[in-house]
């Protein structure tokens, strides 16, 4: 017998909201940005980019049976947020770039789960292991993006951010969803 979970990442509110799917050429635009409330009360935040994952997997009772977990980037338009007296096309590159380390960190998920989870005991053995390391490791970046950017105002490492997006974005391309 199967069963199917499905476990989000971000809250539930997401499924009445409209969610964007990372796509590689599919990028966001500021229309995309449709929450009227900045959570993040930073005089310095222009914008704020809600991105996580979502997950699903289709495991058997039996530990020897089959696992497959499917990893989805989605980037959440209601609660994603912009000043519109100043965002610009360079801001719109800072937060697509978010939502760029949300898909990189999505494929490094992948990527273990490829090489550890076969078997639904494999699933239950190592998954929320593999998440919950992965889940910290991506929130530590995402800050450290910010805060190295200065939320993208510092072009010169804004610069080197972009390349080591994209670099990222092209090792683990073998990940990438299908």
């Amino acid at each position: 017998m199967k069963y199917v979970f499905l476990i989000l990442f971000l809250t539930s509110g997401h499924l009445w909201s409209q969610r964007i799917e990372w796509k590689e050429d599919r990028k966001l635009v500021w229309s995309n940005f449709k929450s009227n409330k900045n959570n993040q009360h930073g005089k310095d935040i222009v914008a704020y980019t809600h991105c996580g994952w979502v997950y699903s997997v289709v495991k058997s009772s039996n530990p020897k049976g089959a696992a497959k977990v499917n990893i989805e980037t989605i980037f959440n338009e209601d609660k994603s947020w912009k000043d519109d007296t100043r965002i610009t096309d360079y801001v719109l590159n800072h937060e697509q770039k978010h939502f760029d380390i949300a898909e990189i960190y999505a494929r490094k998920i992948r990527k273990e789960i490829i090489s550890k989870i076969k078997t639904s005991g494999n699933y239950d053995r190592y998954f929320q292991t593999i998440y919950n390391r992965i889940l910290k490791d991506y929130r530590n970046f995402q800050a450290l993006y910010d805060g190295v950017t200065e939320h993208g105002m510092n072009k010169e490492k804004q610069s080197e951010y972009n390349a080591i997006i994209s670099n990222e974005l092209e090792q683990l391309k073998d990940y990438k969803k299908l």
